[in-house]
């Protein structure tokens, strides 16, 4: 090959990879493409510890209501024939009053979420003193801000979980005492 037709072909070669090597130092439009692979990330992120945040609030806010009550019942002695007080125990577990009034102190808790359970003790002539009373949360949901069944059209992927925290507490009155 002629020494002429060498010398062009190579500036040629040269030109061709100056020119691509000028785009592979170009660094104009990576930080566009770092945020746009960040963001989503961090929002996703950031909505996961909201959510958490939430139901721990709820989880929370639900111990300490059935906590009252199950205080409020260990003072009391129980008749098999008077529900008043367990409607107050679910009433102060619901408004945090015996009353019933006001509103409830989580959105969508009603008394049918209430359950008051006793166990142990000896009941005689319809008066009597078990021995614990349990409070629980029943069929009460989580209704999650970011529903992932929703955005994402799968409905196994659902956020709204059960939030059932109980208590168990032994009574303070005894047997004897009545």
């Amino acid at each position: 090959m002629h020494h002429r037709v060498r010398k062009i072909r190579n500036g040629r070669r040269w030109r061709r990879f100056n020119l691509l090597h000028r785009f592979r130092s170009d660094e104009r439009g990576v930080q566009l493409v770092e945020v746009a692979i960040v963001i989503p990330i961090t929002l996703m992120l950031f909505a996961a510890v909201g959510e958490f945040g939430r139901y721990f609030y709820e989880y929370t806010t639900l111990a300490k209501a059935e906590r009252a009550g199950a205080r409020f019942m260990a003072a009391k002695s129980i008749d098999s024939t008077k529900t008043d007080w367990v409607l107050a125990t679910k009433k102060l577990v619901v408004y945090g009053n015996t009353a019933g009034s006001g509103t409830p102190v989580l959105p969508g808790l009603t008394l049918n979420n209430v359950d008051v359970q006793f166990a142990g003790g000896t009941y005689n002539a319809g008066n009597g003193v078990p021995t614990t009373v349990t409070i629980s949360i029943i069929n009460y949901k989580h209704k999650s801000l970011f529903d992932l069944a929703k955005l994402t059209k799968v409905k196994t992927l659902s956020l709204n979980i059960d939030v059932k925290p109980s208590i168990t507490m032994r009574y303070l009155l005894n047997a004897n005492a009545i």
